[in-house]
């Protein structure tokens, strides 16, 4: 038997065990697979480019386990009233390859975003750091800034989307947390400049200048979200070539990251490190309060590695989730044709 996660069994696991807790727990998983980056089988995700989008899947294993998931990215998907990345997931016993769990992970995806987003912020910005600008308030914001909340002392953020309804649904979905000041802005630009943290996640599938050079002050953080395929960034050039740059994982990120600009060449030597180095403290990448650094985070199998092995041991505690037959169960198992004997 597997169990089956849907998307009302991960939303009753958030709402009995509370979010804040689910994302510190979370952040705490990835940075524990991440310090031991070494023990992991992992390649680039495999990307089929589909007309009006792009559908990838997943794949990472250590000893004991392997997980995937089966992701898609579609700018135009709300257009027409659909979600622009919607995702599955698998966990295995690496023991015998039997599944163990099947997962939801649309709204999982958009928790893992937050909780490496977040970590990575913890490593990488200014401890004293207290403002964010929000560049794309779609599906993943609001999970961005709660996340935030549990790694520094945030007091405002300001936000832009070229969509208005977009920012007008963040800011009813943020009028629950307290103590911090939400402020509309008019453009990227004007949100940049007063921000320590910079969160930029947008569905543009282009090279796409959201933000630029003269608008970051010295000492600011950037968490580079939206770059996730071929063909599609965020940063302007000449911001990227000041940035003290941090990747998942290089193989994957020079596809789809913003350092696909570069040749391999520029690019391995305009990267700093590897999260897993930083999180090791093998390397340093914030040496003093003036740098700029770059999160170039193209979301990896590590991630959502971590997210299910979570999902499915919460669901086990509390119970949550249906037990599905979805392997034959044999008398003798090499006699499958049994089953239509029966």
């Amino acid at each position: 038997m597997i169990r089956l996660l849907t998307v009302s069994d991960i939303v009753t696991i958030l709402k009995r065990y509370g979010i804040k807790p689910y994302l510190q727990d979370l952040m705490q998983r990835i940075k524990a697979d991440f310090t031991k980056w070494h023990e992991f089988d992992i390649i680039a995700r495999p990307a089929f480019h589909v007309e009006g989008g792009v559908i990838e899947l997943m794949p990472i294993a250590d000893q004991d386990w392997f997980s995937y998931k089966c992701v898609n990215g579609h700018p135009k998907n709300p257009l027409s009233q659909k979600q622009t990345v919607v995702a599955t997931g698998q966990l295995s016993k690496t023991s015998d390859g039997y599944p163990v769990c099947i997962s939801e992970m649309t709204l999982s995806t958009a928790l893992r975003t937050a909780a490496s987003s977040a970590l990575a912020s913890d490593f990488l910005s200014r401890k004293n750091a207290q403002s964010i600008a929000m560049i794309g308030t779609g599906a993943q914001s609001d999970f961005q800034i709660i996340a935030h909340t549990l790694v520094r002392d945030i007091t405002t953020v300001y936000y832009h989307d070229i969509d208005p309804d977009a920012m007008e649904r963040f800011a009813r979905n943020m009028q629950d947390i307290p103590d911090i000041k939400f402020i509309a802005c008019n453009s990227n630009e004007e949100a940049v400049r007063q921000s320590d943290i910079v969160i930029v996640c947008t569905a543009c599938k282009n090279h796409v200048d959201v933000i630029e050079k003269d608008w970051v002050k010295a000492g600011t953080h950037i968490n580079g979200l939206g770059g996730d395929c071929p063909g599609k960034t965020e940063i302007a050039k000449d911001l990227l070539d000041h940035c003290v740059i941090v990747v998942e994982y290089f193989e994957q990120s020079f596809i789809e990251g913003e350092i696909q600009r570069y040749s391999e060449a520029e690019a391995k030597a305009r990267v700093h490190s590897q999260f897993d180095q930083i999180i090791r403290k093998e390397k340093t990448a914030r040496t003093n309060d003036q740098s700029i650094t770059l999160f170039d985070s193209v979301g990896i199998a590590l991630e959502d590695f971590s997210t299910l092995n979570l999902n499915y041991d919460l669901a086990q505690k509390l119970d949550i989730g249906a037990q599905v037959e979805m392997i034959p169960n044999l008398d003798d198992p090499k006699d499958l044709y049994s089953l239509l004997r029966s």
